[in-house]
């Protein structure tokens, strides 16, 4: 954990919290005419939106059309006020810090003006002291209108691509907080995190930068101290790590302060995947004489990381090399976790990132149109074994390189690099999100004529930044990225790669046409879960298409892109229930399919980030993770296929190939099992044979004719097994299969915090899932999508604090197979040919 200590001595930085006693006003704008002089008591870090929501004064932004409603909020100017004492003390500087501002702001102290800021991404320090007075002190701080500023800055900078409607590409804000084809429109200003005053004097610590290596069984640190004071003072630097402390003299005003260790026998921080996460605390102290003026401390971790592009015969490779070796990425795109991500604290981020680690993900990659996440963010990744690559942020969207964007960039860069870079989790720094594909690609050059696009920060700045401040760790320019220019940029033979046009134009199983070295974004939307959709939506009658569906569906076409992708799989329900569970299954199929297929091309391929884990509100999305945090089935889906062992059978020319692959650090041996079986479970033929699978390795066996040419495909499957995985190859798509109804016995037993759910099946039974929150909407379960072969049983774990019974989770609404889709199906086209005779 990185943060700042202080002592009660007289030379000790001493801080004060001025989170408290502020409120807000409307200043300017179209607000309803009950708000003219209203003065609203605020909290802090937060919002205007969400002030107005505890205040009563609003409805819920997440809720039915209420977004429409409330876009007033952001075309209004707002001022936040605080009366706070100060006393005069024998420190010689006081500092007023706002470690974050969303996002146009004009600061005074007493009347003074202080700053006009117009940047949500960096912090701001003041030097007050003068400006105090003894007793009663007054701090304003005006939010102009962010969409305002924006849409003049966008004609002064002049017009540049961007996607959606409002031109967040002149103002360093989050992207997103315009909305998305995800996102809520909100706008959002406010004091978005802590505000306090500091005093201090002779000296106090700006910044700690270790940089750490490791060579063999060594690990190195050199630890580079920035200091703050009034120069030619005298003082002494003091850093604690492992069981050394090293003591430097120094003197303020000469730069930075570098003290140097060696750590023998070092444990290493390493991906979860791939061995324990060993952290280390490192403490540094400023002695001023004898007393302690000011301290700062972090946990770090010692690792090697590269990601390397060399070429190959094949085209460019992509890869991530930790500590030496090769790893395959097994990586989630987070976006923000709350549309006011000031409300996002430390125990959601622990949830959220504990769900990534339980369906096997090894990287988070930070998308360019949220924010740079919080201390919190980093610290448990760090704790947890998840890399993080790190956008700087920006995306979709040409910038300009001019003032006064150019000199934000370099600041919000800086700053947030300095932040960042203590953190072991943090394993690439990005340039941006797919703006050098836009340029390449999405007729930019011809709107720009000739301005500039942004290629300056991509190329040159932000790589010149991270040398200087953190040098060793990896940078790429772009996602998608080719490493030759002469390539384009979303080459799938080159670097990275996003894949969307099937979700936009084809079906699924297309993503086993591709051949990619590294997929950094690729998706499949589906609803939220139902207590999340039935509690942010009142339609009455719920549907599809629903008006408050279609608000809470923010992608182009989305529900046509939705059905679209369905019907080669399923008959098109008709009903809402059926509806919703036919587009979260088939979600769950699409990147299970996927997956699948990049991890059998490894190590051709050497990466897949999903697109996305989370939710910023409840939505029809491409997330893992809904916008109230419940797991749809893509996740358990994204945890099968991530596994460290996997069996998969892949198409390949006529017949079929199964791949095992071994993503764990020892051998995969055993017996290889590969039957072909009717769906009432009888052997049609059976091969075996012993296989080794190296570490980290993947095996290819043909499967031969006899086993994947089936009698009757819709009624015949291949089912491969080794060492206690399985991997089932069907014949047909469901609409085409003899799936029935599923004949299911249940037993319920109570556990500890929940209960056991077992489901023993006698007909063959796909995709078997237990959607708990029908029942309890704060209950989870452990497990979705099992494939039962007849006489077969599942355990379902419920965790809970609600009394239930057999009944309610046997539901057939609660619990939920793919059979029950094709029969009701099956069902549906007989009744239309009964009336069509």
């Amino acid at each position: 954990m990185t943060s700042t200590t202080h002592s009660t001595t007289q030379a000790a930085l001493e801080r004060r919290s001025l989170s408290t006693g502020w409120n807000v006003r409307v200043v300017d704008g179209p607000a309803p005419r009950e708000f003219t002089g209203l003065s609203i008591p605020t909290t802090v870090p937060g919002s205007v939106h969400t002030d107005l929501l505890a205040a009563g004064l609003i409805p819920d932004p997440y809720l039915d059309d209420n977004e429409r409603l409330l876009a007033w909020i952001g075309q209004c100017d707002w001022e936040y006020s605080l009366d706070f004492p100060w006393h005069r003390t024998d420190k010689t500087v006081t500092e007023l810090v706002f470690q974050g501002l969303d996002t146009v702001a004009t600061i005074s102290l007493n009347g003074v003006l202080l700053d006009e800021t117009r940047n949500m991404h960096r912090s701001y320090s003041y030097d007050v002291r003068a400006l105090l007075s003894e007793g009663i002190n007054t701090l304003k701080v005006t939010f102009r209108s962010a969409i305002k500023y924006a849409d003049q800055a966008s004609l002064d900078l002049g017009y540049r691509p961007h996607v959606n409607h409002h031109p967040y590409n002149a103002i360093r804000k989050m992207a997103c907080s315009f909305g998305w084809d995800w996102g809520i429109d909100t706008s959002t200003a406010g004091i978005w995190k802590d505000v306090y005053l500091q005093e201090w004097s002779t000296a106090r610590i700006q910044a700690v930068r270790p940089v750490l290596d490791v060579q063999g069984t060594t690990g190195t640190a050199t630890v580079f101290v920035q200091l703050d004071g009034e120069a030619g003072q005298e003082v002494q630097v003091q850093a604690r790590l492992s069981d050394q402390t090293l003591t430097a003299q120094a003197t303020t005003g000469t730069g930075e302060v570098k003290l140097e260790f060696a750590v023998g026998n070092v444990r290493k921080w390493a991906p979860h995947t791939h061995g324990e996460a060993h952290l280390y605390e490192l403490h540094v102290e400023l002695l001023v004489g004898e007393e302690a003026a000011d301290a700062w401390s972090s946990r770090v971790g010692f690792r090697t990381v590269e990601v390397r592009t060399p070429k190959d015969e094949h085209g460019t490779a992509m890869f991530f090399e930790v500590n030496g070796e090769r790893v395959f990425v097994r990586g989630v795109n987070w976006i923000p976790d709350d549309a006011f991500p000031h409300r996002v604290t430390r125990e959601r981020l622990r949830e959220r990132l504990t769900q990534a680690k339980k369906a096997n993900i090894n990287l988070i990659r930070i998308w360019g149109g949220g924010i740079y996440e919080s201390d919190d963010f980093y610290e448990l990744c760090d704790e947890l074994g998840l890399m993080v690559w790190q956008d700087f942020l920006f995306a979709c969207a040409a910038y300009s390189e001019e003032e006064p964007l150019r000199g934000e960039v370099e600041a919000e860069a800086r700053g947030n690099i300095l932040r960042l870079m203590t953190h072991p989790s943090l394993a690439l720094w990005n340039g941006n999100n797919e703006n050098i594909w836009g340029y390449a690609d999405w007729k930019w050059q011809t709107r720009l004529q000739g301005k500039s696009w942004g290629a300056g920060y991509y190329y040159d700045l932000l790589p010149s930044l991270v040398s200087e401040l953190d040098p060793g760790r990896p940078y790429t320019p772009g996602s998608p990225f080719s490493p030759d220019p002469e390539d384009a940029p979303n080459d799938p033979s080159h670097g990275s790669m996003h894949i969307w046009d099937l979700w936009n134009e084809k079906d699924y199983p297309h993503y086993r046409d591709y051949s990619p070295r590294f997929v950094a974004e690729f998706g499949w939307q589906a609803p939220p879960n139902w207590s999340t959709l039935t509690g942010s939506l009142s339609d009455a009658p719920l549907t599809p298409e629903s008006p408050g569906m279609i608000v809470h569906q923010k992608a182009m076409l989305g529900n046509d892109k939705l059905n679209d992708g369905l019907v080669n799989h399923f008959e098109l329900p008709n009903n809402m229930t059926d509806w919703h569970w036919a587009m979260q299954l088939n979600q769950a199929n699409a990147i299970k399919t996927g997956l699948e297929h990049m991890r059998h091309l490894s190590p051709h391929c050497m990466g897949a980030v999903v697109w996305q884990l989370n939710d910023c509100w409840p939505v029809t999305s491409w997330a893992a993770v809904d916008g109230y945090g419940r797991e749809k089935p893509l996740l358990f889906a994204i945890q099968s296929s991530y596994a460290d062992r996997i069996l998969t059978v892949q198409p390949r020319g006529t017949g079929l190939v199964l791949s095992a692959v071994n993503d764990a650090g020892t051998a995969w041996n055993g017996e290889l099992r590969i039957q072909r079986l009717d769906f009432a479970g009888r052997v049609l033929r059976e091969e075996r044979q012993e296989v080794s699978v190296e570490a980290r390795g993947n095996l290819l066996v043909d499967i031969p004719a006899a086993l994947s040419t089936p009698g009757a495909a819709e009624n015949e499957l291949v089912a491969v097994t080794l060492d206690g995985a399985r991997a089932l190859w069907f014949f047909a798509e469901y609409r085409d299969s003899e799936l029935v109804e599923p004949r299911l016995g249940h037993t319920l037993e109570w556990i500890d915090a929940g209960y056991e759910l077992t489901v023993t099946a006698q007909d063959l039974t796909r995709d078997l899932s237990l959607l708990i929150d029908k029942v309890d909407p704060d209950a989870r379960v452990d497990t979705m999508l099992l494939d039962l072969l007849p006489g077969e049983s599942a355990v379902f774990r419920i965790s809970t604090s609600a009394e239930m019974t057999l009944s309610e989770l046997v539901d057939p609404l609660v619990l939920r197979s793919a059979n029950q889709l094709v029969a009701a199906g099956r069902a549906a086209s007989a009744q239309q040919t009964v009336k069509g005779s």
